[in-house]
């Protein structure tokens, strides 16, 4: 515990100082915020903009944040340093990737706020973020284990984040980018956050998730023992 609070400390540290990270978390909240508040469309389904920020948030925050933290631990040679200093990968990841959890989870709240949702609804709403956001941490993982540096990470980084966030927006206005998108976690967590008021969870739901988790999971671990660190 005190290995997991002390890298959950640092990445606070190294947050404050990374801008570009620290906006991760604050764009599509306040987005959210200004968008429900200020355009007001006939027609337009309810929580349309809160729903679908959601769903790029996921797609992108978490990505970007945790790749960001392991590249920069790798290129700067801190994480081998960790590693030697008896710091685990089970310890460094749930340190990592509890400090993502807890940074993504205030813009989360905000967006399902802003979004109009309360009580019970608010509550489906964050565990269905809290998922998407779990999946994601994990593929961030695995890009930034995969990555000799942050140039690299970034560039995979970038990539990958434009299919995760964007793919289920681009699947409301075109039915062959739906059937793709269903394949992503991104895709099953925006389908299942429209369902918040009244949540109904899949064979297709579950199964995708996981198999996104699986993949992500056997990427990182394979990363992991090639880059040498196991």
């Amino acid at each position: 515990m005190t290995n997991i609070a002390a890298i959950f400390q640092k990445q606070i540290k190294d947050t404050m100082k990374n801008k570009m990270i620290l906006i991760q978390f604050l764009m599509f909240p306040i987005m959210t915020v200004i968008m429900e508040n200020s355009v007001k469309i006939e027609g337009i389904p309810e929580h349309y903009f809160a729903n679908m920020f959601a769903a790029m948030y996921i797609g992108m925050a978490p990505i970007v944040s945790m790749s960001s933290a392991i590249s920069e631990e790798k290129e700067k040679n801190t994480l081998r340093m960790l590693m030697m200093s008896g710091v685990s990968p089970a310890e460094y990841l749930v340190g990592t990737g509890g400090y993502v959890l807890l940074a993504c989870l205030p813009g989360a709240f905000v967006i399902g706020v802003a979004g109009g949702y309360r009580g019970r609804v608010l509550f489906t709403f964050l565990a269905i973020m809290v998922i998407g956001i779990l999946t994601a941490m994990l593929i961030g993982a695995a890009i930034g284990t995969a990555s000799r540096n942050q140039m690299m990470s970034g560039s995979l980084t970038v990539v990958i984040m434009m299919i995760f966030s964007f793919l289920p927006m681009l699947s409301m206005f075109n039915d062959p980018i739906r059937k793709a998108a269903k394949f992503t976690y991104s895709q099953q967590v925006s389908i299942l956050i429209d369902q918040a008021e009244n949540i109904s969870v899949g064979y297709e739901n579950v199964s995708v998730i996981l198999a996104n988790i699986l993949i992500a999971g056997i990427a990182f671990g394979y990363s992991y023992k090639k880059c040498g660190l196991a």
